[in-house]
């Protein structure tokens, strides 16, 4: 079995110079457990910083060992377990970026794959799509005609809350992407009323042009500085979703700090999100987002690297914002 690991720890951001592919044994279907051949695997921008042991207190994985972590598809091929039979399609919550995978019944789900791509359960359907979901519905819980702001809009986590928010009742929604290109597919293919493009001079200014009444709702995926640009703007009692601070994950450094005065003259909620605390809600998520992505009223793009071979190559370009949507591993 092959699977990437890393050369040695890691001190900085990620590059692709940093992994390298190994030969190893394959594991061994635990009883009470499932034995998965992968299909795709995920790869996150929380985990850059994971590899250097600074996310949640979640070891770095061992250089030279241990596969690079993500959630992962496939399907079984040995069950010693009463929950899955052989040939059923799971996702499971520490796949790695190796061709198989092992794991206890309880860190498996059954997926539907019925008219959906395998793929989108790591994506709209997966870990990005409960953190948008949860953001958006459950904390948020954005109502009709309301307008929404969303950074990182052409990710899997913000072009999902977005599309969610839509169906939701808001009426605008505002992304804030990177380049044309992400902008096009924000407006384009994801159906955001806008999207400024933070790397054109003077967008700070546009992005006020475009919220000329203000906004309910600001779902932060990317920094304490756009934060506080978006907290100028909050409409009273409008609520901000911290969901990700992605600029400084490489940096060691923590984020400058909050503004409080606009927070306190709009009377504006502040909730931090952390996905791990809905997982338990992962049926209903599925549940009421399944169908908008069979039926094509939630779409998101796929940035698929062809193998192994080309997972470090591709992460480099994760941890450098130059993906085009979901980074994911086909096997």
């Amino acid at each position: 079995m092959r699977q990437v690991v890393l050369k040695h720890a890691l001190e900085d951001k990620p590059r692709a110079a940093d992994f390298t592919l190994i030969d190893a044994p394959r594991p061994q279907c635990p009883d009470g457990g499932v034995l998965v051949t992968l299909s795709h695997v995920s790869m996150d921008p929380y985990v850059g910083a994971r590899l250097r042991g600074r996310h949640m207190g979640e070891p770095a994985p061992e250089p030279g060992v241990e596969a690079i972590p993500g959630h992962g598809v496939g399907v079984v091929i040995e069950s010693r377990c009463e929950d899955f039979a052989k040939g059923e399609a799971v996702h499971l919550m520490e796949a790695g970026w190796r061709e198989y995978a092992a794991a206890p019944a309880s860190a498996a789900r059954r997926i539907d794959t019925e008219g959906i791509d395998p793929a989108l359960h790591l994506s709209a359907l997966g870990m990005p799509g409960l953190t948008a979901w949860a953001g958006i519905t459950r904390l948020a819980q954005v109502c009709e005609g309301e307008t929404v702001l969303i950074d990182a809009a052409a990710g899997a986590v913000g072009g999902t809350a977005g599309q969610i928010a839509r169906a939701k009742g808001a009426a605008r929604v505002i992304g804030i992407a990177g380049g044309p290109e992400k902008c096009a597919l924000v407006t384009g293919e994801y159906g955001f009323d806008a999207c400024i493009d933070y790397k054109q001079d003077g967008w700070e200014a546009r992005l006020k042009d475009a919220l000329p009444d203000g906004l309910n709702v600001h779902f932060e995926n990317v920094s304490s500085d756009i934060l506080n640009l978006a907290l100028t703007m909050m409409k009273p009692y409008g609520r901000a979703i911290l969901c990700g601070l992605a600029a400084h994950y490489q940096t060691g450094q923590p984020a400058p700090g909050i503004n409080f005065g606009p927070v306190i003259g709009a009377r504006a909620g502040l909730h931090g999100l952390v996905v791990y605390d809905f997982y338990d809600r992962w049926d209903a998520f599925a549940g009421e987002i399944a169908p908008m992505v069979r039926e094509g009223r939630l779409r998101l793009a796929h940035d698929i690297a062809d193998g192994l071979d080309a997972a470090p190559a591709a992460f480099e370009r994760l941890m450098d914002g130059k993906n085009r949507g979901k980074a994911l591993i086909a096997l």
